[in-house]
């Protein structure tokens, strides 16, 4: 019988900068978020960097004295792998490269390790790996000239070309065959899309890890794969649901991330169609995580760059299981800050007068559910009603929903 190995976690730094735009506060949030991306790549973090500078610098991103520190550091733990919370240029990676001799990512390329990590069907696969492609292109330096020749061998390489320039060739052909491959797909998605039907199509949106897959696996009694680490979800899973006696489609879609590379923005297109055609959107947020603010500013960022944020929305306060504050002493005369707020004055605030139907939810203990699924039937019957005004007698308010 085979042993069980363990995991093995690469030993990991992370760097990142305080600047004019990124207070210690954010930075201190982006650190953290970068940690969990780390983790969910397979890196252990050992140690945090971080600068103050008004901007990154040109040629190491940090300052030569704090790439001295960082050296020193890395030789001493022996850390393989440098991590860097924003993206580097293609010259400030060479230059960190010959500076400090390990592995140097940046968050894109991490990023882009977790979706490699992640994509389970060979459309997924072939997004990520046109993605990374395009983010390896500009980047291509002599380490990257193990690569295969798919074109090599005498007579195919042109008078003094260098194996970096064939390197360049093969990956600009690579990408040019992904690309047709995926207007394939892309176009078979969309007559599947077409077919099926005009029933209301409903997509899970919302920042990664927020519980969409959990969510609905609970509305579609379906085992959609879930877990607590970021984009355990890539592929596109459509599954029927019905309340009371309408059914719709509810579609469970990758989760979104600030500083979301671009790259994956484009090669995730077609994935992005399902939110573009939905007729609704459920937004929705982890309550407990203290950035939800700022989960939704992005989600909704994200929304308005692939023209899906004039849509009907659902919101769906997630969590509420895991939900914790401090709670504020009556002699306590400090200022009320995000971290003393209770669950029901949060549920006063601005969320509750939003312009869209609000619920506050667990997926994990089902709480308010038949709360969520009532909302869920009155904002889909109105579009059904809308497109099939004949036979809106046929679906009566349920007031029985559980």
């Amino acid at each position: 019988m085979l042993e069980k190995k363990e995991h093995h976690y690469e030993r990991a730094v992370l760097v990142g900068l305080i600047t004019r735009d990124q207070n210690e506060e954010k930075l201190q949030e982006y650190m953290d978020e970068l940690e969990f991306l780390a983790y969910t790549a397979g890196a252990s973090v050992e140690k945090r960097f971080t600068q103050k500078m008004s901007q990154p610098d040109s040629k190491t991103f940090v300052g030569k004295g704090k790439v001295e520190e960082i050296r020193e550091f890395v030789k001493e733990h022996d850390i393989t792998t440098l991590i860097f919370d924003d993206e580097l240029s293609p010259s400030q990676l060479k230059n960190l490269e010959r500076e400090i001799e390990i592995k140097i990512l940046d968050r894109t390329n991490l990023i882009l390790d977790i979706f490699a990590q992640r994509a389970q069907t060979s459309y997924a696969r072939t997004q990520v790996e046109l993605a990374q492609y395009e983010y390896l292109l500009p980047r291509l330096t002599r380490m990257w000239t193990h690569l295969e020749r798919q074109r090599g061998g005498i007579g195919m390489r042109g008078p003094g070309e260098t194996e970096i320039e064939t390197d360049r060739r093969i990956i600009r052909d690579r990408i040019s065959l992904l690309k047709e491959k995926l207007k394939t797909i892309d176009r078979q998605m969309s007559t599947q899309r077409n077919n099926r039907g005009k029933m209301v199509r409903v997509a899970l949106v919302g920042y990664t890890n927020v519980g969409k897959s959990t969510l609905m696996n609970a509305l579609s009694k379906s085992e959609v794969f879930a877990e607590n680490k970021l984009f355990a979800t890539l592929d596109t899973t459509v599954r029927k649901v019905v309340i009371g006696n309408l059914p719709f489609l509810l579609t469970d879609t990758v989760g979104f991330i600030r500083k979301l590379p671009t790259q994956l923005v484009e090669s995730f297109k077609s994935t992005l169609d399902e939110v573009r055609e939905a007729d609704l959107l459920v937004h929705v947020v982890d309550i407990s995580h203290e950035s939800f603010e700022d989960h939704i500013k992005s989600v909704n960022e994200i929304l308005q760059e692939i023209e899906a944020h004039k849509k009907p929305v659902v919101m769906v306060f997630n969590k509420i299981d895991d939900f914790s504050y401090d709670q504020k002493g009556e002699d306590d005369l400090s200022p009320v800050t995000k971290k003393n707020i209770s669950l029901e004055e949060w549920e006063k605030t601005w969320m509750a007068k939003s312009k869209f139907p609000t619920v506050f939810v667990s997926a994990i203990t089902k709480k308010n559910f038949s709360e969520m699924k009532k909302m869920l039937y009155e904002e889909v019957l109105k579009i059904h009603i809308s497109r099939f005004p004949y036979n809106d007698f046929l679906f009566e308010y349920y007031d029985d929903i559980e």
